[in-house]
């Protein structure tokens, strides 16, 4: 029984745990001043409690109960003393030596209950002393005037009705504390906001110049903020160095091997130039050969290379677009542009129109309708590329990215190519930050998504 119960608790409270959690600010600069003011509050309410539960009710008990002595007193000398009959020289000492505003009335009833305050103090702390030190019926207002107190005591001879202060039977400076309290309060939680702020500040930055970098735009960052703020800048500072230092050493290598291949087909070129001028079969072949080897190192290159050397810039979408729209035109396919919101978007130019140029062809090579779209919002821009060919099945739709890779079911992706058309549109989408999607097209084809931050 008690080894069921343990696992029960525990899933009870990993409940509790995603209950709080998903509620929680996900924000760093939120999270922390929880933080802050979390401990603030809790200290502030236990003192403040303990305030009230102790100081306020403790004083005001006790200024209560000498309201209360007072008026005891009095009701003795009242009695003990019957010459004074007109009560004046009781009035008199009330109000000189008391500060108490004493009338004595003639025998009625006394008035009605009135409404009684939820949270007074006062109230109830007064009227536990009349009860314990007269013993008398009485009344009592503490809410009709906002100075003054009045009670009333039902005697023998009358009714007693006695005036004072407010502040001689209750503690009534305590809001000083409790607004000294709230107002240092605003003022430190004011001044860690600011600190807050300058110490998120740097990791911001930071994490706007990953994006960047992520993207291929050009970025200017130097690390600031506290220690360990400024070594994970130093940190994404050496990355960067590193992986730019790679693509350049991959780029220069690629760049040398590119010389020496192009450097042997040219003198096979060269040599089948020279031959006789019949041409035979067999050099018809040689050179059809050749112009494939050249093609297919010319694509093996760019995929291999890529386009990180070209910096960012802001290109108008409908022109890029329009300029596709041209050229499938051109090869006798019937082509539709839409453009939808702010049209320019910040990219590498060429590279991303080698993206959507390569979905484009693939598109034109299988399809004879092609519908590409672009939608811009607030942080996405977003453009499909439809056709109405044969489609690929779903379940190699992740097999096609792969380099190389040619169907021979349905479509063939590449067909007269390399394999290397969508490898290619993923890997520049990729470096923008986005990425390619195919999926069902509306034609009744393939349709290619290509979404990227912008």
């Amino acid at each position: 029984m008690a080894t069921a119960e343990v696992p029960r608790r525990v899933t009870l409270g990993r409940r509790i745990m995603r209950f709080v959690g998903a509620r929680l600010p996900k924000g760093l600069f939120a999270r922390a001043l929880i933080i802050i003011i979390a401990p603030m509050v809790i200290l502030q309410s236990v003192l403040a409690y303990a305030f009230m539960e102790r100081h306020w009710q403790t004083v005001t008990r006790r200024l209560s109960a000498a309201v209360t002595q007072d008026i005891a007193a009095l009701i003795d000398v009242a009695q003990s003393y019957p010459q004074d009959r007109d009560f004046e020289t009781l009035t008199r000492i009330a109000a000189d030596r008391l500060n108490l505003d004493v009338e004595m009335l003639p025998p009625e009833p006394l008035p009605p209950p009135g409404p009684k305050p939820f949270f007074s103090i006062l109230d109830s702390s007064l009227s536990r002393e009349l009860r314990q030190q007269i013993g008398r019926p009485f009344w009592i207002d503490t809410v009709g005037r906002s100075n003054l107190v009045e009670i009333r005591i039902q005697l023998d001879n009358g009714v007693m009705r006695v005036l004072t202060r407010r502040s001689q039977a209750y503690a009534s400076n305590s809001h000083i504390f409790l607004m000294w309290m709230v107002g240092t309060s605003l003022v430190l939680l004011g001044i860690a906001v600011i600190f807050l702020r300058n110490q998120i500040r740097p990791i911001l930055r930071l994490a706007e110049a990953a994006e960047s970098f992520g993207k291929g735009r050009e970025i200017d960052f130097s690390p600031r903020g506290a220690r360990e703020v400024r070594q994970a800048g130093h940190a994404f500072i050496e990355m960067r160095r590193r992986v730019e230092r790679a693509i350049e050493q991959r780029t220069a290598m690629l760049n040398g091997v590119s010389h020496d291949l192009r450097t042997i087909l040219t003198r096979f070129k060269l040599s089948l130039a020279l031959m006789d001028e019949d041409e035979t079969p067999e050099v018809a072949d040689l050179k059809k050969d050749i112009d494939e080897m050249s093609r297919m190192l010319e694509a093996y290159l760019a995929f291999a290379r890529g386009d990180a050397g070209e910096p960012s810039a802001p290109t108008d979408m409908g022109e890029l677009l329009d300029s596709l729209k041209a050229d499938a035109e051109r090869a006798g396919h019937a082509t539709q542009v839409t453009v939808s919101g702010d049209p320019v978007a910040t990219v590498r130019p060429d590279a991303f129109k080698r993206c959507i140029g390569n979905l484009v062809s693939n598109a034109a090579r299988h399809g004879d309708r092609i519908a590409i779209s672009a939608v811009r919002d607030a942080r996405w821009l977003s453009i499909t590329v439809d056709d109405d060919g044969p489609g690929v099945p779903a379940d190699q739709r992740d097999e096609v990215f792969k380099p190389f890779v040619r169907l021979d079911e349905a479509r063939n992706i590449d067909e007269g190519g390399t394999g290397l058309g969508l490898a290619i549109a993923r890997d520049i989408a990729r470096s923008h930050g986005g990425d390619v999607i195919l999926g069902d097209s509306p034609l009744g084809g393939l349709r290619a998504t290509v979404r990227v931050p912008v």
